[in-house]
Protein backbone atom coordinates (compact mmCIF):
# COMPACT_ATOMS: atom_id res chain seq x y z
CA UNK A 1 0.00 0.00 0.00
CA UNK A 2 1.46 3.58 -0.91
CA UNK A 3 2.21 6.25 1.96
CA UNK A 4 -0.99 8.03 0.07
CA UNK A 5 -3.00 5.42 0.61
CA UNK A 6 -2.02 5.09 4.32
CA UNK A 7 -2.53 8.64 4.78
CA UNK A 8 -6.13 8.67 3.25
CA UNK A 9 -7.53 5.60 4.75
CA UNK A 10 -5.88 6.90 8.34
CA UNK A 11 -8.15 9.78 8.08
CA UNK A 12 -11.38 7.70 6.97
CA UNK A 13 -14.08 7.10 10.15
CA UNK A 14 -15.70 3.90 9.70
CA UNK A 15 -19.57 3.48 11.80
CA UNK A 16 -20.88 0.12 11.42
CA UNK A 17 -24.18 -0.38 10.98
CA UNK A 18 -25.65 3.16 10.02
CA UNK A 19 -27.32 4.27 8.06
CA UNK A 20 -29.12 0.44 9.42
CA UNK A 21 -28.01 -2.57 10.50
CA UNK A 22 -25.61 -4.11 8.35
CA UNK A 23 -24.27 -1.05 6.33
CA UNK A 24 -20.99 0.25 6.78
CA UNK A 25 -20.38 4.11 6.41
CA UNK A 26 -17.27 5.27 5.54
CA UNK A 27 -17.62 9.10 7.05
CA UNK A 28 -15.36 11.27 5.12
CA UNK A 29 -15.50 14.49 7.21
CA UNK A 30 -11.98 13.79 9.04
CA UNK A 31 -10.44 13.47 5.54
CA UNK A 32 -12.61 16.92 4.50
CA UNK A 33 -11.02 18.59 7.74
CA UNK A 34 -7.16 18.81 6.93
CA UNK A 35 -6.33 16.93 3.74
CA UNK A 36 -7.85 18.89 0.75
CA UNK A 37 -4.62 19.25 -1.34
CA UNK A 38 -3.28 15.62 -1.30
CA UNK A 39 -6.88 14.82 -1.69
CA UNK A 40 -7.38 16.68 -4.97
CA UNK A 41 -4.40 15.20 -6.46
CA UNK A 42 -5.19 11.89 -5.78
CA UNK A 43 -8.64 12.49 -7.84
CA UNK A 44 -6.82 14.07 -10.59
CA UNK A 45 -4.28 11.38 -10.20
CA UNK A 46 -6.62 8.41 -10.73
CA UNK A 47 -8.26 10.16 -14.49
CA UNK A 48 -6.38 9.32 -17.03
CA UNK A 49 -4.78 12.51 -18.86
CA UNK A 50 -6.23 12.29 -21.81
CA UNK A 51 -9.78 11.84 -20.17
CA UNK A 52 -8.98 14.76 -18.29
CA UNK A 53 -8.37 16.83 -21.24
CA UNK A 54 -11.23 15.78 -23.00
CA UNK A 55 -14.11 16.60 -19.78
CA UNK A 56 -16.44 19.75 -19.96
CA UNK A 57 -18.10 19.40 -16.83
CA UNK A 58 -17.59 17.01 -13.87
CA UNK A 59 -21.03 15.84 -12.46
CA UNK A 60 -21.06 16.10 -8.91
CA UNK A 61 -23.62 13.36 -6.82
CA UNK A 62 -25.50 14.49 -3.66
CA UNK A 63 -23.96 15.21 -1.13
CA UNK A 64 -20.63 14.30 -0.48
CA UNK A 65 -19.80 13.73 -4.11
CA UNK A 66 -20.62 17.78 -4.29
CA UNK A 67 -17.30 17.96 -2.25
CA UNK A 68 -15.10 16.02 -4.54
CA UNK A 69 -16.39 17.50 -8.07
CA UNK A 70 -16.10 21.04 -6.66
CA UNK A 71 -12.60 20.37 -5.87
CA UNK A 72 -11.97 18.86 -9.59
CA UNK A 73 -13.78 21.78 -11.10
CA UNK A 74 -11.62 24.22 -9.33
CA UNK A 75 -8.15 22.67 -9.48
CA UNK A 76 -8.62 21.96 -13.43
CA UNK A 77 -11.38 25.04 -14.71
CA UNK A 78 -13.85 22.54 -15.89
CA UNK A 79 -17.68 23.09 -15.12
CA UNK A 80 -19.51 21.57 -12.41
CA UNK A 81 -22.81 19.85 -12.90
CA UNK A 82 -25.29 18.73 -9.90
CA UNK A 83 -27.62 15.82 -9.35
CA UNK A 84 -29.70 15.94 -6.42
CA UNK A 85 -32.41 14.22 -5.01
CA UNK A 86 -36.02 15.02 -5.98
CA UNK A 87 -37.20 18.43 -5.33
CA UNK A 88 -34.13 20.51 -4.95
CA UNK A 89 -33.68 21.69 -8.08
CA UNK A 90 -35.97 24.21 -9.78
CA UNK A 91 -37.77 22.81 -13.26
CA UNK A 92 -37.70 21.77 -15.67
CA UNK A 93 -35.47 18.45 -14.36
CA UNK A 94 -34.62 15.16 -15.81
CA UNK A 95 -35.62 12.64 -12.96
CA UNK A 96 -34.62 8.74 -12.60
CA UNK A 97 -35.97 6.42 -9.80
CA UNK A 98 -33.10 3.74 -8.54
CA UNK A 99 -33.04 1.40 -5.27
CA UNK A 100 -29.34 1.59 -3.24
CA UNK A 101 -28.41 -0.26 -0.29
CA UNK A 102 -30.92 0.28 1.88
CA UNK A 103 -34.10 1.72 0.15
CA UNK A 104 -35.47 3.72 -2.82
CA UNK A 105 -34.52 7.39 -4.15
CA UNK A 106 -34.96 9.74 -7.01
CA UNK A 107 -31.93 11.69 -8.53
CA UNK A 108 -32.54 14.85 -11.05
CA UNK A 109 -30.23 17.33 -13.15
CA UNK A 110 -31.57 20.20 -15.13
CA UNK A 111 -32.79 19.88 -18.07
CA UNK A 112 -31.20 22.81 -19.70
CA UNK A 113 -28.04 22.13 -20.24
CA UNK A 114 -26.30 21.94 -22.98
CA UNK A 115 -24.57 18.22 -23.91
CA UNK A 116 -21.30 17.82 -22.53
CA UNK A 117 -18.90 15.19 -22.11
CA UNK A 118 -18.98 14.50 -18.48
CA UNK A 119 -17.15 12.30 -15.52
CA UNK A 120 -19.31 11.59 -12.45
CA UNK A 121 -17.94 12.13 -9.35
CA UNK A 122 -18.93 10.12 -6.36
CA UNK A 123 -17.46 9.64 -2.97
CA UNK A 124 -18.18 5.77 -2.03
CA UNK A 125 -19.21 3.06 -5.16
CA UNK A 126 -20.62 0.57 -3.47
CA UNK A 127 -23.78 -1.95 -5.00
CA UNK A 128 -23.64 0.80 -8.28
CA UNK A 129 -27.06 1.63 -7.68
CA UNK A 130 -26.57 5.59 -7.34
CA UNK A 131 -24.14 5.09 -10.43
CA UNK A 132 -26.13 3.40 -12.48
CA UNK A 133 -28.98 6.25 -12.15
CA UNK A 134 -26.82 9.41 -12.39
CA UNK A 135 -24.79 7.68 -15.50
CA UNK A 136 -28.70 7.09 -16.74
CA UNK A 137 -30.15 10.43 -15.81
CA UNK A 138 -26.85 11.87 -17.58
CA UNK A 139 -27.38 10.33 -20.69
CA UNK A 140 -31.54 10.87 -20.59
CA UNK A 141 -29.74 14.55 -20.49
CA UNK A 142 -27.60 13.77 -24.19
CA UNK A 143 -24.23 14.49 -21.87
CA UNK A 144 -21.60 11.82 -23.19
CA UNK A 145 -20.45 9.95 -19.81
CA UNK A 146 -16.51 9.42 -20.11
CA UNK A 147 -16.61 7.79 -17.13
CA UNK A 148 -16.96 7.82 -12.84
CA UNK A 149 -14.25 9.24 -10.41
CA UNK A 150 -14.96 7.52 -7.24
CA UNK A 151 -12.63 7.93 -4.32
CA UNK A 152 -13.82 4.30 -2.57
CA UNK A 153 -14.51 1.83 -4.91
CA UNK A 154 -15.97 -1.39 -3.24
CA UNK A 155 -16.17 -3.79 -6.36
CA UNK A 156 -16.78 -6.69 -5.18
CA UNK A 157 -20.13 -5.36 -4.09
CA UNK A 158 -21.20 -4.10 -7.87
CA UNK A 159 -19.12 -6.25 -10.50
CA UNK A 160 -19.15 -4.39 -14.17
CA UNK A 161 -21.02 -1.38 -14.40
CA UNK A 162 -20.66 -0.85 -17.84
CA UNK A 163 -18.73 2.19 -17.72
CA UNK A 164 -14.74 3.57 -16.80
CA UNK A 165 -14.37 3.66 -13.05
CA UNK A 166 -11.25 5.47 -11.71
CA UNK A 167 -10.39 5.41 -7.97
CA UNK A 168 -8.50 6.68 -5.56
CA UNK A 169 -9.07 3.59 -2.89
CA UNK A 170 -10.39 0.39 -3.21
CA UNK A 171 -10.81 -2.70 -0.55
CA UNK A 172 -7.42 -3.82 -1.72
CA UNK A 173 -5.80 -1.00 -0.52
CA UNK A 174 -8.31 -1.20 2.90
CA UNK A 175 -6.15 -2.00 6.45
CA UNK A 176 -7.51 -4.99 8.13
CA UNK A 177 -8.61 -2.87 10.98
CA UNK A 178 -10.98 -1.11 8.73
CA UNK A 179 -12.19 -4.49 6.43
Amino acid sequence: MSNLSTSLWSHIRTVQDFPKPGICFFDLTPLFMSNIGPLTDALIESIPADQLAEVDSFIAVEARGFVLASLLAQRTGKGLLLVRKAGKLPPPVVGVGYSLEYGLDRLEMSAEVKSQKVIIVDDVLATGGTLKAVHELAQKCQHQVLGASIFLDLPDLHGDLGLNIWSVLDDKTMPAEVA
